[in-house]
């Protein structure tokens, strides 16, 4: 596949499947308040809901970038220490067409990246001590052009939406179930009820099976949108295999694992996996 068509075919992929996800949650909406207040037009308790679930969204959302840093212990890059750091961003910037990110450095061994900011003017970079230590100039260039095409794809927009929204789509899971068994309205249709019991179940585990597809899909249209700001597919795949060969587990939250360049946990196999399998994306890159 072109370059271009794999970049076309993988952000059309993410957008359908990040529209399955407030489907969810309005189903749940919908039902729950059949079941609670049945009386309730339908249209009021959709509208309720969906206004409590885009401010909560927009507090995510302003709140995200700050508090990953601080999270991880991020440090903001010396310009003078890191001056390699800072010329290849800049090249890529440029090049790209996208504003100058503000650069950190986590002290971690391994190899990774990940990037942050809610638009991007507010871009974030911030790479490992192993990242920078161990990778070749071509090799760095290739990871910092990936996580700059996070931020130029909007990335971080998609993954604040998805994960607030599946917060949201947990939240009222647990109270259906719970408020279960205490009875709701006694006015409330039966066909509710045995729906929401059913969404209360499914629901947080199908919302979650949808980003974790979405956040694979993303990963592989940053490498695709990476290759292309450098013209040196090679550079992010050689990236990719020496974290391939590394040996040991990255320490970080799991909250924001998904984040980074690559699944701080593993290799990315299963379908619980928040990245691509290294080897896939390699090989998806070798032959751009």
């Amino acid at each position: 596949m072109m370059l271009e068509d794999q970049i076309t075919w993988n952000r059309r992929k993410s957008y359908l499947l990040l529209f399955f996800v407030p489907l969810i949650l309005l189903a749940l909406i919908f039902v729950s308040g059949r079941i609670f207040v049945p009386r309730a037009s339908p249209f009021l308790i959709l509208a309720a809901g969906s206004g409590i679930s885009v401010l909560y969204v927009l507090y995510s959302y302003f709140r995200s970038d700050e508090m990953i840093l601080r999270v991880v212990g991020a440090q903001k890059a010396d310009k003078q220490r890191y001056k390699q750091l800072y010329d290849l961003m800049e090249g890529l910037s440029i090049s790209s067409g996208t504003p100058m990110p503000e650069l950190y450095v986590q002290d971690k061994k391994e190899i990774n990246a990940f990037a942050t900011g809610r638009k991007p003017e507010d871009g974030k970079v911030c790479v490992t001590r192993g990242a920078l230590e161990k990778l070749e100039k071509d090799e760095l260039e290739g990871v910092l052009a990936h996580e700059l095409a996070h931020i130029k794809n909007h990335d971080i927009l998609f993954t604040t939406i998805a994960v607030a929204l599946i917060g949201m789509i947990s939240i009222l899971s647990e109270i259906l179930l719970h408020s279960m068994f205490f009875g709701g309205d006694d006015e409330a249709p039966p066909w509710a009820i045995g729906v929401g019991i059913a969404l209360a179940i499914l629901a947080p585990i199908s919302a979650r099976m949808v980003q974790l597809a979405m956040s694979r899909k993303r990963e592989y249209l940053a490498d695709a949108s990476g290759a292309k700001m450098t013209r040196y597919p090679d550079g992010l795949a050689d990236a990719l295999e020496k974290i391939s060969n590394q040996h040991s587990k990255m320490e970080v939250n799991k909250a924001v694992s998904h984040l980074y360049f690559s699944n701080p946990f593993g290799s990315g196999k299963s379908l619980m996996s928040t990245h691509p399998p290294i080897e896939e994306r390699i090989k998806r890159l070798r032959e751009m």
